[in-house]
């Protein structure tokens, strides 16, 4: 029979989140899968963990993932960790159970720390609808693309940013996407954890002065629903009536249920519709 491929969340910073069944996961695994096995020999002596360990991450991912299957294939459980936090999740590990599923190898998770989900909970922006958007794309047109999506994204956005990095993707940020709400979160279940409360522009005015340290990430406000509704009412208000009117003919409604769209997007009665193209054809 087949192993099972076991997704193991580790601590983002506090050793204390370790849970008892990641620990014993961990121990009895055939071999455990790193994405740094220099970083991770600290977490496993820790916890007097003495599985054989191999290296899993970026720049082996596909090699290394068909190796993986294999010994899954012939029997063995390996358990997957990341360097923190929950594989999958903005690394390697999504190719891997990937690669799994498609040869038909069970696939399970040990949960535990994420800390796009701390971030988010400790934000006091709304938590029932979000996008978590990882790392913006280092490529200029990738990422002009993603920030273009995100302008009219109306859920909290959820993003990782290196210490380096933060003060460019802030401005990145305030440009794209005007001045919202934003939570930097530092240092998550560490000591020195701190949610830095502002606005966009209060964020980069800050973050020149005061130089940015350890791994963030950052919680930003959506667009206000009213805000879109009103900009989508105005475009539609920049045309005819008759050629708002067109645009659901040509895609097959009938005159009445037209009307009733274009009435919607105007925020106006169905009635002022047809009264105005009435007195139009009049004209």
């Amino acid at each position: 029979m087949a192993g099972t491929l076991y997704l193991c969340a580790t601590p983002i910073g506090n050793l204390e989140d370790m849970t008892f069944r990641c620990v014993r996961v961990l121990k009895e695994a055939d071999l455990i899968a790193a994405e740094d096995t220099r970083n991770s020999i600290r977490l496993l002596n820790h916890f007097e963990i003495r599985t054989p360990m191999t290296s899993y991450h970026e720049y082996n991912k596909i090699e290394k993932g068909r190796k993986l299957v294999e010994k899954l294939q012939e029997g063995l459980d390996i358990a997957l960790i990341t360097d923190a936090g929950t594989p999958g999740i903005s690394d390697p590990g999504e190719e891997l159970v990937r690669m799994c599923r498609e040869a038909g190898i069970c696939v399970t998770a040990v949960p535990g720390a994420a800390a796009c989900i701390t971030a988010l909970t400790i934000s006091g922006l709304p938590t029932r609808r979000f996008a978590f958007e990882a790392f913006l794309p280092t490529d200029k047109k990738e990422r002009a693309l993603i920030l273009e999506e995100l302008k009219k994204e109306t859920r909290t956005i959820v993003l990782y940013e290196a210490p380096h990095r933060l003060l460019k993707t802030l401005e990145l940020l305030l440009d794209a996407l005007g001045d919202r709400q934003v939570r930097v979160c530092r240092e998550l279940t560490k000591k020195h954890e701190t949610v830095y409360e502002a606005t966009l522009s209060g964020a980069v005015s800050y973050y020149k002065e005061e130089k940015p340290r350890g791994e963030c990430v950052l919680v930003i406000r959506g667009k206000d629903a009213e805000e879109i509704r009103r900009e989508q009412q105005q475009s539609w208000e920049e045309i005819s009536l008759e050629a708002h009117m067109e645009q659901y003919l040509t895609k097959g409604m009938d005159r009445k249920e037209a009307m009733k769209q274009v009435a919607k997007d105007r925020g106006v009665s169905k009635r002022e519709v047809y009264q105005a193209l009435l007195q139009q054809k009049e004209d």
